[in-house]
C-alpha cells in the first residue's frame, strides 16, 4: 500500500510570497518621529567633548540661584561729646562747684573738712579732662584757688572779715594734703593730655610725609 507523506502545516508566510500590507513600508511615508531631545543636547553619537561644553551652555543658561540681601550694618555707636572749657572756664566751673560743694557739707555733714577734702579730687579731675588742650596749663593753677574759696564756706572762724580769714588760713593749714592731692591729680591729667595730642600730631605729620 502506498503511503502518502504529510507535510507539517506552516503558518508563516512562504518565501517568496508578498507581504501583508501592515508589514509593508512605503518609502514615501514619513518617519516615525523618536524620542524628543531636550534643548541644548548634543546630537546622538557626538563625541564627549561636545558632550560637556552642552552641558556647560545649559549650566551657564540657567538661572543664578537669588542671593539673600545682608541685613544692614550696624551704624557704630558714636561717643557724647565731652564739654571743652578754656581757661577761664575752667577756673569758673571749679570756683562754683567747690562753694556748693562746702555749704552742703556745712548743711548736712557739720563743716566736715575731711569730706570736703575728698569731694574736691574728682572735681580737679573733671576740671583737668574738661579744658581744652590749649588751655592745659590753667588747670593745675586754677583749682587750688577753687580750693580756697569754697573753703571759706566751711571753716570755722569768728564773726567779721577778720575771722574768716583766720579760719581760712587754719583750714588750708590742715587740709594742705587734700590741697596738693587735688592740684597733684590736674597736673598729672593735665599732662598726659598734653603728651597724647603731641603723639597724635607726631603720627599725622609721619603719615603726611
Amino acid at each position: 500500500m502506498e503511503q502518502h507523506r504529510t507535510r507539517p502545516p506552516h503558518d508563516g508566510p512562504r518565501r517568496g510570497a508578498p507581504l501583508p500590507p501592515q508589514g509593508r513600508r512605503d518609502p514615501a511615508a514619513p518617519a516615525r518621529p523618536g524620542p524628543a531631545a531636550r534643548p541644548g543636547a548634543p546630537p546622538a553619537g557626538a563625541g564627549p567633548s561636545v558632550a560637556r561644553q552642552a552641558d556647560h551652555g545649559d549650566m551657564q543658561r540657567r538661572p543664578a540661584p537669588a542671593r539673600r540681601n545682608a541685613p544692614p550694618p550696624v551704624p557704630p555707636v558714636r561717643r557724647l561729646p565731652g564739654p571743652r572749657l578754656t581757661g577761664l572756664g575752667g577756673g569758673l566751673f571749679c570756683a562754683a562747684v567747690m562753694p556748693v560743694i562746702g555749704a552742703v557739707d556745712r548743711l548736712l555733714f557739720d563743716s566736715s573738712l575731711t569730706l570736703y577734702g575728698v569731694l574736691f579730687l574728682p572735681v580737679a579731675a573733671l576740671t583737668a579732662l574738661w579744658v581744652r588742650v590749649g588751655d592745659l596749663v590753667a588747670a593745675p593753677v586754677s583749682v587750688p584757688i577753687a580750693f580756697a574759696i569754697g573753703l571759706l564756706t566751711v571753716a570755722d572762724g569768728g564773726d567779721g572779715l577778720s575771722g574768716h580769714l583766720v579760719g581760712l588760713v587754719t583750714g588750708l593749714a590742715t587740709q594742705a594734703g587734700w590741697l596738693y592731692g587735688g592740684t597733684l591729680v590736674a597736673g598729672v591729667i593735665a599732662t598726659v593730655r598734653r603728651m597724647r595730642m603731641l603723639r597724635r600730631r607726631a603720627a599725622q605729620r609721619r603719615r603726611t610725609a
